[in-house]
């Protein structure tokens, strides 16, 4: 059973800066790739940023990149999201999950979810 357990979520003001991290168990993480989704309530759950397994490919939604870097460190079973430059329009819950089997931005595709992080953009 894989567990997934996000945290580094908060308040913090437009332009200012977080660093999410989700650990991993239950499973070997090294072998499957890493992504993160938000989700708005009321709104579809949307895609955030993604990572291969190696760390060697990242993959960004427009609407972060430049300003969002995933990262990983697979000897820690983690997987990043270092979140820049925040704008009140990113306050959301972030999700991290694993193993796509397909597109990396489809959430349907991922096989397992962690519980989700606040994280809250004030103007």
């Amino acid at each position: 059973q894989v567990q997934l357990v996000e945290s580094g979520g908060g308040l913090v003001q437009a332009g200012g800066s977080l660093r999410l991290s989700c650990a991993a168990s239950g499973r070997t993480f090294s072998t499957d790739g890493m992504g993160w989704f938000r989700q708005v309530p009321g709104k579809e759950r949307e895609f955030v940023a993604a990572i291969s397994p190696s760390g060697g490919s990242t993959f960004y939604d427009d609407s972060v990149k430049g300003r969002f870097t995933i990262s990983r460190d697979n000897a820690k079973n983690t997987v990043y999201l270092q979140m820049n430059s925040l704008k009140v329009e990113d306050t959301a819950v972030y999700y991290c999950a694993g193993d796509p089997d397909g597109s990396w931005r489809a959430d349907y595709d991922y096989k397992y979810w962690g519980q989700g992080t606040q994280v809250t953009v004030s103007s």
